[in-house]
Parts: C-alpha cells; structure tokens; sequence
C-alpha cells in the first residue's frame, strides 16, 4: 500500500463560471513560450469527510476524508490540516497532507489501516466511531501545466456538490485549483498572476472542508468552557480561584486531540503544562476551594506522569539532535545508533499514555472535574467568601518566602538537588503571580519578566544534570547494545554539559537579584496598599432588664 506525507501547495479560486478560465488557458496559455498546457483528462472524484462526533480530528486541526478511486483502484484515506487563513492576495494555501491508500472506500477500513493515517486514526479517534459528516462529489478536469519545458504542476477546474450526511440542500460551486510541488513556486507565480488578471479570478475563502461544514450547519468546535474565566480585583477568592481552573481545564482538553495526533510535540507540551497548573493551582487555593474537588489531585498527577514519560524522552530526542550536530564528524555516526533506542522507548511511552487516555479513569476525571467546575458553590462566609485582594498577598508572600528560603543553599557547596529545589519553588511562584496578575490589572509582569529569567537560567541548569543522567542510565542498561564509539562519544557530550553547569550557576546569583530587588519590592507595597481593612463587627449595646 502505498502513502505519502507531503506539504500541498496550491492556489484555489472560486469562479461563477468556468468557461472563460478554460478558454484562456486553451488559448493564450498554451501559446506562451514560457508556459505550456495541455489536457489530462476529466473525471469525477467522491469524497466522505468523517470525524468523530465530539469532532476531535477538526479540535487537533485536520480534516479526515476518503476519497474513492475507482473499481480496481480501490481507494485513498487523507489527513489534510485545516487551513483557514490563505494568503489574502493570492489565494496560496500550504498545508500538510498524510494520504493512505485502502482497499476500499468503507469508512470501517480506516481505522484499521496499517499505515501513517491509520495509525493517526486510531490515536485520535480511540473507540469513537469515524461518522460520516458530508461527502464531496468533484467533476474535475485536469491540465497539465509546464513551465520554460519542465513540469509545473497541475491546474483542476473543478465543478463541485456538497452533499451533507443529515440531508441539508447540497450546495454547488465551481472552483479553480492550481497545485504546484513547493519547488516550482518561483516558476509559476508570475503565471498565477497572468491567470487571475485575464479571468478576473478571486481567491476562495473557504477550503471544500470548510464549504462542506457550513453547507451541513457544522460549527467547528470552541475550546470547551466550564463557566466564567474571567478575573478581576472585584472578585472573592474562590471565584478568582475556580476561574484560574477552568481556564487552565480548558486549556489542558483543548491540547488533548493534538496530543493524541502526536504530530506536534509542543501540543502534549501544553497539555501536561495545563496539568501541571492545574495541580498548582489546586495546592494554591487549597483553602478556598469546594472539597469534591481535591479528591481529584490524585488523578491529576496520573495523567501528568503519563504525559511527562512521553515528554521526557521528546526532550531526549530534541536533545540527541543537538548533541549530533555539536559533536565531532568522527562521533556522529555513533552517536545516531541511539536514536532507534530512544525512539523504542518513546513509542512505548506513547502506546501507555494513548491508553490512559482511553481509559475509564481519565473519563471519570474529566467528567468530575468539569462538574465540579460547572457547579454552583456558594461562598457567602468563611475564608473562601473573602475579597480576593485581601487573600492574594498572603498567598504571593508565602510563595515568595519558600523561594528566599531556598535561595539561601545556593553557594559553593550547593548541589544540584538544590539548584532544583528553587527551579521548583520560582516555578510555583510564577504560577501563583501569573494565576493573580489579573486582580492587580497586571502590574506583576515587572516581575514576572524578571522571574522568567531566573526560571529559564534553572532550566537550563536542570536539563544538563537530567542530560548527564540520561547519558549515564543509557550506558547502564543499554551498553551491551551500543559501539564503545558510541558509549565514548556519550561520555565526551556528557563532559560538555558538566560545564554548562558550572557556567549557568555563576548567571544564578544576578539573576535571583533581579527577581528580589526593587520591582518586586515596589509590587509588594502595591499590593499591600490595595488591601482592604479588615471589616470591624460594630458592637451592640446591651439590652436594659430594667
């Protein structure tokens, strides 16, 4: 079976009528010395576009099709990216396209398909059966287009009905394509040009996909919202404290698709980033919050391991590209032999993480947690009822306090457990301000720019000790699979990053001094200045017996 994965670029115009574009192209285009075409052929292409039916390949930006070919050519499966933004003035879309070719056009095909959509398929979709949302009938005509006698690409008229699956009206239209290998851009933009002057062509606004979801009333789905978001300094803590999570809830199962795709590493990023505030959110606010929601920490720590095993080694492999490219000719080749390694352990994690998020459990939490989210908590007393500008100093001074605290271990005898220790702690800090930057109408972003510095300088810290880590449990359970070239080489990259160490901890100090000197000093009397009095109970005079 064959497949591709390919970057399409094309130029597609919307046309009242086709027959003035084929005339010119008959005419003049084939007369021009630089530019030759010539006829391909008509023929008359179906198209079923699925997803599932919480729409999760539209929510990880692709649109799903299969494409029927023909009795003894059976048929092709395609992930195209949904683009909604071409270039305003020429109308050019790029966008990635993974095709498959199946047997037959029978939607139950796809999802047991073996290669490169298939097994995107089955990542996204899980046990959700593929639906049929509309289909796509294209009498097409091709020509062939030739530029100064090598091949240019190929131009389609196309006249086109949407049928959509619910039995909505179909809708017609008639469309100009032009489809060019990205090399032959340069060549064919002036022709481009030429056709659009003559025929008065103007670009299409809308992709066939996205054509075919207007025409069956199909809204593309929005980040799921659990209830307001919004903060202000109006606000108590607990609404300050729920909003912060649906936010960041939303922003973790908006990431969930993308991640199951696999495609983007950065989606899963975000993702477990979304856990991560979650969980540090939950211990911020743990005081104000409605208990049914802390029986959830657990569960939220499960999924984050299983997402953080996959992005452990993601990392590993960014990291191994770097390493190839830094390291000597002589130690390249060696060092390539990790690759398939890391790659193993990496399909395992993937395989793990797709389960869980499979799973009844990861259901039950979202289910609970959304409820929790959506629900109603009264706050009418107690500490959770409170101005949120008279609780938010406390919480930012006592994130501050474990910050100095473990600023204090940084010196000559300082380990690397205690550089963490305060990633760790500047981590939370971060999060509390940027969780109640809001309630101060941002004036904590001083700080917060200042933070991130310190923050990046850790990190930078914490991934050349996790660097030599990895390097050193590779040797210890994967040496009897590698070349001493390769354990060599390993040894030589490792040496590299225990002098980043020693370099990155002299920029520490200044940088601590940066977050701890006079704008983070200015913040704090502003935010103490914007605390409200205490409300004194007015005492009552006692009732006379008399």
């Amino acid at each position: 079976m064959s497949s591709h994965d390919i970057a399409e670029v094309e130029w597609q115009f919307d046309v009242l009528d086709l027959e003035p574009v084929r005339r010119w192209l008959t005419d003049s285009g084939a007369d021009g010395g630089e530019y030759s075409v010539a006829a391909a052929g008509t023929h008359v292409q179906s198209d079923t576009y699925l997803d599932t039916e919480d729409q999760r390949f539209s929510r990880a930006g692709f649109a799903l099709r299969v494409r029927r070919l023909g009795r003894r050519r059976g048929a092709e499966a395609t992930l195209k990216a949904i683009d909604s933004t071409p270039t305003k003035v020429s109308g050019l879309r790029s966008r990635r396209e993974v095709s498959e070719q199946l047997d037959d056009a029978d939607p139950a095909l796809v999802a047991r398909a073996g290669g490169p959509v298939g097994q995107r398929v089955r990542a996204v979709a899980g046990r959700k059966p593929l639906l049929p949302l509309f289909e796509v009938r294209t009498r097409r005509e091709v020509l062939k287009l030739q530029t100064d006698g090598s091949a240019g690409g190929e131009i389609a008229l196309d006249e086109t009905a949407i049928r959509p699956a619910n039995g909505s009206p179909a809708a017609r239209f008639q469309r100009v394509e032009i489809e060019i290998p990205e090399s032959a851009l340069a060549g064919v933009e002036a022709f481009v040009t030429e056709l659009r002057a003559h025929c008065a062509l103007q670009p299409a606004g809308l992709s066939k996909y996205e054509a075919g979801l207007l025409s069956a009333g199909i809204t593309r789905p929005a980040p799921e919202r659990f209830g307001p978001t919004e903060v202000g300094p109006g606000m108590t803590i607990r609404e300050v404290a729920l909003a912060v999570l649906r936010r960041q809830f939303s922003a973790m199962l908006a990431k969930e698709p993308g991640t199951r795709l696999g495609d983007d590493i950065e989606e899963l990023h975000d993702m477990r980033v979304a856990s991560r505030r979650l969980r540090a959110a939950l211990a911020l606010f743990e005081d104000v919050l409605p208990e049914t929601i802390f029986g959830l920490k657990d569960e939220l720590a499960w999924i984050g391991g299983q997402l953080g095993a996959v992005r452990d080694l993601d990392v590993q492999l960014e990291q191994l590209e770097s390493w190839i490219d830094a390291a000597a000719p002589e130690d390249r080749d060696p060092l390539e032999a990790l690759r398939s390694v890391l790659e193993a352990q990496r399909a395992d994690a993937r395989g793990e993480m797709l389960e869980a998020l499979e799973s009844r459990r990861y259901d039950s939490l979202v289910r609970r947690f959304g409820r929790t989210l959506r629900a109603r908590h009264a706050t009418r007393s107690g500490a959770a009822s409170l101005p949120a500008l008279a609780v938010a100093p406390d919480l930012i001074d006592a994130r501050w306090t474990s910050v100095r605290k473990a600023s204090k271990h940084l010196g000559r005898s300082a380990t690397a457990a205690d550089y963490h220790r305060l990633r760790i702690r500047c981590k939370r800090f971060r999060y509390a301000l940027e969780f109640l930057t809001d309630v101060y109408a941002g004036r904590a972003r001083p700080v917060l720019k200042r933070l991130v510095t310190l923050q990046d300088l850790l990190g930078l810290h914490q991934d050349a000790v996790v660097a030599i880590e990895r390097l050193r449990a590779l040797t210890a359970q994967r040496g009897s699979e590698l070349a001493p070239e390769t354990i060599f080489a390993m040894g030589e990259i490792a040496e590299r990053y225990r002098q980043s160490v020693v370099e990155l901890r002299k920029q520490v100090p200044p940088a601590y001094q940066g977050v701890s000197g006079k704008r983070w000093i200015s913040f704090r009397e502003s935010i103490e200045a914007q605390r409200p009095a205490p409300e004194v109970p007015v005492a009552t005079a006692p009732t006379s017996s008399i």
